[in-house]
């Protein structure tokens, strides 16, 4: 067998979302199990809509989901010499023509098709003019008679009739430039592609590539056809199901790795397993565990493999993203020190990064300064509670050992002394320190703060209370 070779063609006509992420990575995931090689091309023939800033866009996304290519970015801009010279033999060979019908006439042969209860579609009236190069004039495929069959490597067993799914397309418009299916059958023949897969919606494009190869006299790549992407509701995923931008969801806090495995599962299995590393999913991924049933997106299920791989990283790697997420929460420099301590208590907790570096940027507040959640404010730092808040703060300045068993021993035998419960002092405490009702544990989160911003924090919030 020739060596293994799959591709992700995107057009740089928009951002790389979530159906096109996992094309590329289970053609990618393919071609590494085999020991074969991926190529990465950007299909910019739509010069119109083709962006440089897509491209790039593209590019960082597939960066960011660690998908690296050992060929391309090819562009297929670049490449029209070599579709030309394709088109010139498929002329000499009579399996294509030039074409001068306008588009008017095109639009009158399918409504007569379709009047007539026919396929709508080109009639062929150029097909024996023998026509010759002109200003304006298309090249049309002559297209083949019969049923194109090919192996699925998803659907199975697949069989259509090439004069119900295939007309005399275009292959070059009036302004040279190649048409889509022309310069995908010559790039992959080029560029040596032994698989595709791709999703279904290019099903119809398939008889009229297998057609291309065929006239070419060129090996057909083994082909398989992703059922579509859907949302919770059973409709085609859009933006508010989460069907953005790769980086969208970078800006949103996951980690990459959580994103690669859950696109691994829309529409790939292998028994009951939900997570993989990344060398599983290299060694296990194959066509049969491909599903044919569309695959349903859920944010919920993606938030909670995110929580599992920010539970599992390394503190250190985490502590060396949340800056850019804390800025957004006004925090400029957060204390490295202070943040690389603060990770491991909401590690266990968070879903994404975004909501991590929320539930920490207390922590960076000035002392201070630190906002209070009003009604946690008015609820339990009251004048009650003021005694208990300095009697807490001159614990906490006088304690021997700052550490949290210590600290909570020490508070549990005040506590004892005075006949109150934990709960009298938990919640104003909790709100001196951070401003909210809910935190990490109390003496874990002193720990981070350190003992002069746990006395400062304590003795405002005293004062507050007393006033």
């Amino acid at each position: 067998m020739s060596k293994v070779v799959t591709r992700f063609p995107p057009s740089p006509t928009g951002f790389l979302h979530i159906g096109g992420a996992r094309t590329a990575l289970f053609n990618w995931l393919f071609a590494r199990g085999r020991g074969g090689e991926f190529v990465l091309r950007i299909e910019d023939t739509d010069q119109a809509r083709s962006t440089p800033e897509m491209t790039q866009a593209i590019v960082d996304g597939m960066t960011w989901l660690g998908l690296h290519w050992d060929h391309g970015p090819y562009l297929q801009s670049d490449r029209t010499p070599l579709y030309d010279q394709y088109i010139e033999r498929l002329i000499a060979s009579g399996h294509a023509y030039y074409c001068d019908c306008t588009p008017e006439q095109v639009d009158a042969m399918r409504e007569t098709a379709k009047a007539a209860g026919k396929k709508p579609k080109y009639d062929g009236s150029c097909r024996h003019r023998n026509l010759g190069p002109g200003p304006g004039r298309v090249v049309r495929f002559r297209a083949p008679e019969g049923l194109c069959a090919w192996a699925d490597m998803v659907k199975g067993p697949m069989e259509m009739d090439f004069e119900e799914m295939v007309d005399d397309f275009v292959i070059r418009r009036g302004n040279g430039s190649p048409m889509y299916n022309l310069a995908v059958v010559v790039d992959d023949a080029d560029m040596g592609v032994t698989h595709i897969i791709r999703g279904e919606d290019h099903l119809s494009n398939t008889p009229k590539q297998i057609a291309l190869y065929m006239a070419l006299g060129l090996p057909v790549p083994a082909f398989g056809h992703l059922p579509m992407i859907f949302g919770p509701d059973r409709k085609k995923l859009s933006k508010r199901h989460g069907a953005m931008s790769v980086m969208e969801y970078e800006a949103m806090g996951f980690l990459p790795e959580a994103v690669v495995n859950y696109l691994l599962r829309l529409g790939w299995g292998h028994g009951d397993q939900e997570l993989f590393t990344r060398e599983e999913m290299i060694a296990l991924f194959s066509e049969k565990g491909l599903g044919s049933s569309p695959a349903m997106f859920d944010m919920a299920k993606l938030e909670a493999v995110s929580a599992h791989y920010i539970k599992e990283a390394d503190p250190a790697r985490l502590a060396g993203l949340l800056p850019r997420f804390l800025a957004e929460m006004g925090v400029a420099a957060p204390d490295p020190a202070r943040l690389a301590a603060a990770v491991p208590l909401y590690q266990p907790r968070a879903k994404t990064l975004r909501e991590m570096a929320e539930g920490m940027a207390f922590f960076f507040a000035p002392d201070q300064a630190l906002e209070h959640d009003p009604e946690a404010l008015a609820k339990f730092v009251t004048a009650e509670s003021a005694p208990l808040l300095e009697a807490a703060a001159r614990l906490v300045e006088d304690a021997p050992v700052f550490e949290p068993g210590p600290l909570e021993d020490a508070f549990k035998a005040w506590l004892d002394a005075q006949g109150l419960k934990f709960k009298a002092v938990a919640q104003p405490v909790r709100v001196a320190l951070s401003g909210r009702t809910f935190s990490p544990g109390l003496f874990e989160m002193m720990l981070v703060l350190g003992r002069e911003s746990t006395v400062r924090r304590l003795r405002r919030a005293a004062a507050l209370a007393g006033a």
